[in-house]
C-alpha cells in the first residue's frame, strides 16, 4: 500500500491584472463547446528565461505574458493563434505549440512571432499543445486536436536539431504534457487520465510503449515537469493539485491549490529549483509552492 501524499500548500505568487483580463467571448472556444472563461484568460505553458522572467500563455485570446521579477504582467505578444505550451531555447528563443498555428517562434525582444513547423507530410496538425527540448537541442511535441477515447489518434513528434521532422507515435487519447528522463519519454494521455511512457531503441524510435500512472477524477493529467530525482510532477485540472510522484510511480507529494481547481500546467523556478510555478487558468493566476527536490536544469539554462 502506497503512504499518503504529504499535502503541500500553494499561495499566489502574482495575478492578471483586471486591465489584461480581456470582458468578451472566444466565439472559436464557444464553438467547440469549451465554454466561458471568467478569469478574462486562461493561463497555460510556464517557463522561466535566463533573466528570471517567467512567461506563460494566454490560450483564449492568443497573449503570451512575461511575468517579471518583481512579479508584474506584460503581453510579450499578442496574435490571432491560441498558443499553449512555451519552451526556450539555449539561445534565447521562445518555441510556442500554437493548437491553431503549429510550433512557432517568438523573439522575447522584438515580439514578432513566426512559424517552423505547420505540417507533417505536408498535412496539417490537428492541434499542437505541449513541448520541450531535450539536452541536444532536439524538440519534442504533442499534437493532441480534440482526439479522445472514441478517436485516439493523437500524436507525438520529434524535430531534431538538424531541422528533421519524425512522428514517434500516433495512437493517443489526447497528448498533452511531456517530459523526457534517461531516455524515456513520458506524456500525460489527458482523456485516458493517465501518463504513458515512451521508451526508445538505440536507433531512436519508441520501443514497448506502456502505462506508467493511472489517474482517477478531474480531467486528467495536463501539464508536467521533472525534478532531479526522475519524480514526475503532473498538474491535475479540476482536482485543484499538483501531484509529485517519485521516480517509481509513488505519490509522495499533494500541492493544492489556493485558488480555484483548474490548474493546468506548472514548472521549477527559484535560486534553487525548489519552487513549482503553477498555472491557475480558472483564476488567472499563478501559485507558488516549495517542495523538497530540485527540478531538474532545463536546456535553455544548461
Amino acid at each position: 500500500m502506497f503512504a499518503p501524499p504529504e499535502l503541500v500548500r500553494t499561495e499566489v505568487f502574482a495575478e492578471l491584472p483586471e486591465s489584461l483580463r480581456k470582458k468578451t467571448v472566444n466565439p472559436e472556444r464557444t464553438a467547440a463547446g469549451k465554454g466561458p472563461t471568467p478569469a478574462g484568460s486562461f493561463l497555460e505553458g510556464p517557463v522561466f528565461d535566463r533573466e528570471g522572467n517567467l512567461y506563460a500563455v494566454d490560450l483564449a485570446f492568443g497573449r503570451i505574458f512575461r511575468i517579471t521579477r518583481e512579479k508584474q504582467f506584460e503581453v510579450a505578444a499578442e496574435y490571432d493563434g491560441e498558443p499553449n505550451g512555451l519552451a526556450i531555447h539555449r539561445d534565447g528563443r521562445i518555441f510556442v505549440a500554437d493548437h491553431k498555428l503549429g510550433i512557432l517562434t517568438l523573439d522575447p525582444k522584438s515580439g514578432a512571432v513566426k512559424p517552423l513547423i505547420t505540417r507533417y507530410h505536408q498535412q496539417g496538425f490537428k492541434g499542437v499543445n505541449d513541448l520541450i527540448f531535450d539536452s541536444k537541442g532536439n524538440l519534442y511535441f504533442t499534437d493532441q486536436g480534440v482526439t479522445d477515447l472514441a478517436d485516439p489518434t493523437g500524436c507525438v513528434y520529434k524535430y531534431t536539431a538538424d531541422g528533421v521532422l519524425q512522428q514517434l507515435a500516433n495512437c493517443l487519447p489526447s497528448p498533452n504534457g511531456l517530459v523526457l528522463h534517461n531516455n524515456v519519454l513520458y506524456v500525460a494521455v489527458t482523456r485516458a487520465n493517465a501518463v504513458w511512457r515512451f521508451p526508445f531503441a538505440p536507433d531512436g524510435t519508441v520501443v514497448r510503449m506502456g502505462l506508467h500512472l493511472q489517474l482517477s477524477g478531474g480531467r486528467g493529467p495536463d501539464g508536467m515537469a521533472l525534478d532531479e530525482s526522475g519524480g514526475l510532477v503532473v498538474a491535475h485540472p479540476e482536482m485543484g493539485a499538483v501531484w509529485i510522484f517519485d521516480h517509481r510511480g509513488e505519490p509522495k507529494l499533494r500541492v493544492q491549490s489556493c485558488r480555484s481547481d483548474l490548474v493546468t500546467n506548472v514548472c521549477f523556478g527559484g535560486p534553487d529549483r525548489k519552487s513549482l510555478f503553477i498555472t491557475d487558468s480558472g483564476a488567472g493566476a499563478i501559485l507558488t509552492a516549495r517542495v523538497h527536490t530540485p527540478g531538474e536544469r532545463l536546456f535553455s539554462h544548461s
